[in-house]
């Protein structure tokens, strides 16, 4: 649950949905009669989870949060046939889904996305009505500062957190005050006590700079008398922040400013979903993989298979496979990247970079637990000594294993990168996907990968 949330949202986020798939699940099989046996109760609790997790993933209620019921419709819709397509496949897979009623469960599909959306109009005029009647928490902000101010702004601009800012307290005074409006000053720190005490506030947030440790403490301190929710908000955005997360090391609190996303039950199921992926394409692809190896040997001579040096995770070498589409196999100091025209590209390799055949024996990488298929792209050694010392941050894409695609060459940065600009901005788009990784993303990413490789052109 966000800092500060009340309850009512919290269960709108994470089981409102879940709930109305179930429901409507029950409500069509007493319509039609059917008794609701334990195969249907099974089919439910599967529905359930399962739903959580895309729903959450998706995240309709950000656009519920805005108003933009096109784009709130478009989600649940997704969602739903997400949700319906695993249904089906693990239905097919044990050999399950003859046993439930055609009718009941065609109804169920079709039913629920409306059901869903109903219910999200209904909540949101009921939570708006709760505001209206000023079922909102008072808030007031110990700092005026950049971090303050960029709180203030973010509760000001989610009515759903029920938060109503009264204003600011600083020791400061003129121009080192950072609010947008400078009759928010509400007095100096030493005046909040008094303040929360006389005017019924439910939630402070301290945005003091942590150098100031003891003025905290006796801040603390004195409002121990008030029944207020007290937050502390650490200045860590001067930071990169990459899947930054509170944790404990033997019970002192400690904060993950730059960490890996696969940690625990990421781990098992990203490692996972490599081993499944990459074991259905190899054995569907083995055919086509005998005939570029046949066509590389007679096109060209040298090996068929390209072994390069790259950065692993936590920047250990390894070796990437590849199908030669070279006259050279070149692995110093120095690597020139692939150009257009370039002389060095055989007429056979020019059609396998195009289509991007030749990255198919990287699937063996991921077997091996060298690679994943989704993640950074790894460069050769040489260049990335070359540009860690250019691009700041640029070896925090080393956190995980390195890809057969990624968030960047989905986003139109596939291929060469001849200048230091296009460079930054893969590093960019790397970092953002471990930031914001999960399996759903994954997945958005190889499908995007499947439509880039028929319609890009900028692979050579």
């Amino acid at each position: 649950m966000t800092s500060g949330e009340m309850p009512l949202i919290s269960f709108l986020r994470r089981l409102m949905d879940p709930l109305v798939i179930v429901g409507s699940l029950v409500a069509i099989t007493l319509l039609f009669d059917v008794e609701f046996s334990g195969l249907y109760l099974v089919l439910a609790v599967i529905a359930f989870f399962i739903s959580s997790q895309v729903f959450d993933e998706l995240d309709p209620f950000h656009s519920w949060k805005k108003g933009h019921f096109g784009a709130h419709g478009r989600d649940i819709l997704i969602g739903w046939l997400i949700v319906v397509g695993i249904l089906l496949f693990l239905g097919y897979a044990t050999k399950l889904s003859a046993d439930y009623s055609r009718r009941v469960l065609l109804t169920w599909i079709i039913v629920v996305p409306i059901a869903l959306f109903t219910a999200h109009v209904a909540a949101r005029a009921y939570v708006a009505r709760m505001r209206s009647e000023g079922n909102v928490r008072t808030v007031v902000i110990a700092g005026a500062n950049e971090l303050g101010s960029r709180l203030a702004r973010r509760i000001k601009e989610d009515p759903y957190l029920f938060m109503d800012v009264k204003g600011f307290f600083d020791d400061r005074t003129g121009d080192r005050l950072q609010m947008e409006d400078e009759g928010a000053l509400l007095g100096q720190v030493a005046d909040l006590p008094e303040y929360v005490r006389n005017n019924r506030i439910g939630i402070i947030y301290i945005a003091l700079p942590m150098a100031i440790q003891p003025r905290i403490m006796k801040l603390l301190a004195d409002l121990g008398n008030t029944t207020a929710s007290i937050y502390f908000v650490p200045d860590i955005f001067v930071f990169d922040l990459v899947q930054a997360r509170f944790d404990d090391v033997r019970g002192i609190p400690v904060i993950a400013v730059c960490e890996t996303p696969f940690t625990g039950v990421n781990s098992v199921v990203k490692r996972m979903s490599d081993v499944v992926l990459a074991s259905l394409i190899l054995l569907l692809l083995t055919p086509l993989m005998l005939a570029i190896a046949i066509g590389v040997k007679l096109t060209s001579p040298g090996p068929v298979i390209f072994k390069q040096r790259r950065y692993g995770l936590e920047g250990e070498e390894i070796n990437v496979y590849k199908f030669r589409s070279m006259t050279v196999c070149e692995d110093g100091a120095d690597v020139p990247q692939a150009t257009k025209c370039d002389i060095r590209i055989t007429p056979f390799g020019a059609f396998l970079r195009r289509s991007s055949l030749d990255e198919l024996p990287q699937f063996i990488n991921v077997l091996q637990g060298s690679m994943s298929i989704v993640g950074p792209r790894p460069h050769a050694v040489a260049h990335n000594e070359m540009y860690r010392k250019l691009i700041s941050g640029y070896m925090i894409r080393h956190k995980v294993k390195p890809g057969i695609t990624g968030w960047a060459q989905v986003n139109g940065l596939r291929g060469e990168t001849e200048t230091l600009d296009k460079m930054k901005a893969r590093v960019e788009y790397d970092i953002e996907y471990l930031r914001d990784w999960s399996l759903f993303l994954d997945l958005w990413i190889i499908a995007r990968t499947v439509l880039v490789v028929f319609r890009d052109r900028n692979a050579y």
